[in-house]
């Protein structure tokens, strides 16, 4: 299995990275140069997300952070949030 976000697909890229050495031109050097170019991956940002899907269920999957942000995927609420009952606050 790739890793890869179940919602939109998002997976690895492949890109350069680029060593440089010297002193900038604007520091007073005589300029940067490229020294390396190697190839490298630019993996997502996944986090594994409990999620409730459409039938009640819950499930596991791996999520993009983008996905999370955006509101792609309704996280599952492990308990519901402490309320102050009404009656005890009138009476204080």
């Amino acid at each position: 299995m790739a890793r890869q976000c179940n919602v939109c697909g998002k997976g690895a890229q492949l890109g350069n990275t680029v060593r440089t050495r010297g002193k900038q031109k604007y520091l007073g050097g005589v300029g940067t140069k490229v020294t390396g170019i190697t190839r490298r991956q630019f993996k997502p940002n996944l986090q594994r997300v409990n999620v409730s899907t459409s039938n009640g269920t819950r499930k596991a999957i791996l999520v993009c952070t983008q996905c999370l942000r955006s509101g792609a995927v309704t996280k599952v609420v492990r308990a519901a949030p402490f309320k102050v009952p009404h009656d005890q606050a009138k009476s204080k």
